[in-house]
């Protein structure tokens, strides 16, 4: 049976395009929104901003919370939203498509002075969502301001160039000349930098930068949270995210879908309130499906660490592990590209001859090469190790393995790029006890707390403690070392899978 009477929200229904610009359903926004201190609403002085308008869901969702709450200002309907439209809400939309569908949904009207605009102050059709066709500033085959590639956005006019307005210059304030009390929004969260395999870079850290140089008195935004352990352009942003006493409250959501559902983005997202007054920990919140941690104010960043540590249950845990003071288990990993061996690399023979005797392990099927191939860590060539894939293997649903099966490595073996080395291990034995540790739900939940991308680098180990190799470990065996208590062994078993694999 069809029903006739169902008008779903169009934003809803836009929420999710692509994993660049991502729309924000309604429902989040609010929930968003909902960070800020109730007094706003009541203020008809208070200015909102949204530099990154894709559907205008903030500025409309805004709107209807003043309209609601200046009733009493400001009595008569017509003059509350001729005002709140007029003198309270300003956005920067980030294509001329978007400035349409901001206008529509927030003005009633694609242009702001329309015949059917809500608003009847503006005399201009941009009214207070504005729009420029920005440029590009080229130099050395990246923009000065957002580092996108040349080679990929140096386009003809008829084509989008991805030029955000809001990032596209030094003076941000100059804009729309005012001082806002909030600036919220979900900015676009990368651009192609001209990489091999379509590979991209970040742009969602600067739009949070250029924010904070308005000074606003709140700052408001749903990123992904793969900066919590820096990489990719991001090392520098979140060290002064880390370390600014200003975040007050941050929501982490390790599973994008909870947040936008079709959508995974590795490593999750995360949104946060910024504010200009506040000054010490932060409050901190985990999502998970239907379920919501308690909050706790922590510090973003624990003492003696350099990155974030996402789930407020597992502190207690890496506290008892760092207690015992043992090395890091990073120290035996090998940086990306072992032995110098690109995951493309094809200078390799299908059989073994007497000139290609080194077994290459790779991507698909093995092969065989010459000393000569080796590029670096030749030493390691002869001795016992262990190769581990680079990618963790799924997607981001809980429980997660984290890591792909680890390979024991025997001598007059190396690996492509595919892989990372651990080691070297000396012999068999040891390399046999690595590879069975290395399938723990400890070990594998102690990379989890240093990991928020697909990618398991060599710095993602640094909370794992290294062992005795000549002896085998078990999870029994290690959660009684530490002193894991049987509700710490049950969180740890809801984001970990286990892996049955017998490396005796």
């Amino acid at each position: 049976m069809v029903q006739t009477n169902y008008n779903p929200d169009v934003l809803t229904c836009l929420a999710n395009l692509s994993n660049d610009e991502v729309f924000t359903p309604p429902s989040l926004a609010n929930d968003i929104l909902d960070l800020l201190p109730g007094d706003l609403w009541n203020n008809p002085d208070a200015k909102f901003l949204d530099p990154v308008c894709k559907s205008g869901v903030f500025l409309r969702e805004i709107a209807k919370r003043l309209d609601k709450s200046l009733e009493t200002h400001i009595p008569d309907k017509h003059q509350r939203i001729n005002h709140i439209f007029k003198n309270q809400l300003y956005g920067i939309a980030i294509t001329e498509l978007t400035s349409l569908l901001s206008r529509r949904s927030i003005y009633g009207s694609k242009t702001a002075n329309g015949k059917y605009s809500f608003c009847e102050s503006f005399m201009h059709e941009q009214g207070n969502i504005q729009y420029e066709l920005m440029k590009h500033t080229w130099q050395n085959g990246k923009c000065i301001y957002c580092g996108a590639s040349q080679e990929v956005y140096d386009r003809e006019d008829t084509l989008e160039t991805y030029a955000y307005p809001f990032i596209h210059t030094n003076k941000p304030e100059k804009i729309f000349n005012m001082k806002f009390d909030v600036i919220v929004g979900n900015p676009p969260y990368q651009l192609s930098d001209g990489g091999a395999q379509m590979s991209a870079s970040p742009i969602y850290h600067k739009f949070i930068q250029q924010a904070k140089k308005l000074n606003p008195r709140f700052l408001s935004m749903i990123i992904p949270a793969r900066w919590y352990n820096g990489g990719k352009g991001l090392d520098d942003f979140r060290s002064e995210m880390l370390k600014d006493n200003r975040m007050s409250e941050l929501h982490d959501f390790p599973d994008t879908s909870d947040c936008f559902p079709g959508l995974n983005i590795r490593g999750g997202v995360c949104y946060f309130l910024w504010d200009k007054e506040h000054k010490g920990d932060c409050k901190i919140i985990s999502h998970k499906g239907d379920k919501v941690s308690k909050p706790v104010s922590r510090p973003l960043l624990e003492k003696g660490m350099d990155v974030f540590v996402r789930y407020n249950e597992s502190i207690s845990i890496l506290k008892k592990v760092q207690k015992h003071k043992e090395k890091s288990f990073s120290e035996i990993v090998s940086a990306r590209k072992p032995f110098g061996l690109a995951t493309n690399f094809i200078g390799f023979k299908k059989a073994k001859d007497k000139n290609s005797s080194i077994l290459l392990i790779r991507f698909g099927d093995n092969g065989y090469i010459s000393d000569s191939k080796v590029e670096k860590n030749n030493a390691f060539v002869n001795d016992w190790k262990v190769f581990v894939p680079y990618s963790s293997p799924g997607d981001d649903s809980y429980p997660h393995l984290i890591l792909s099966k680890p390979i024991v490595a025997g001598k007059n073996t190396c690996c492509t790029e595919t892989y990372l080395l651990i080691g070297p291990l000396g012999n068999e034995k040891r390399a046999k006890n690595v590879a069975g540790y290395m399938t723990t739900l400890f070990f594998r939940f102690m990379i989890l707390l240093a990991k928020s991308t697909q990618h398991i680098t060599q710095k993602n180990y640094i909370f794992v403690p290294q062992q005795d190799f000549d002896v085998s470990w078990s999870d029994e065996i290690l959660f009684k070392k530490y002193g894991i208590t049987e509700d710490e062994i049950d969180f740890i078993k809801t984001l970990i899978r286990p892996m049955d694999i017998n490396y005796e």
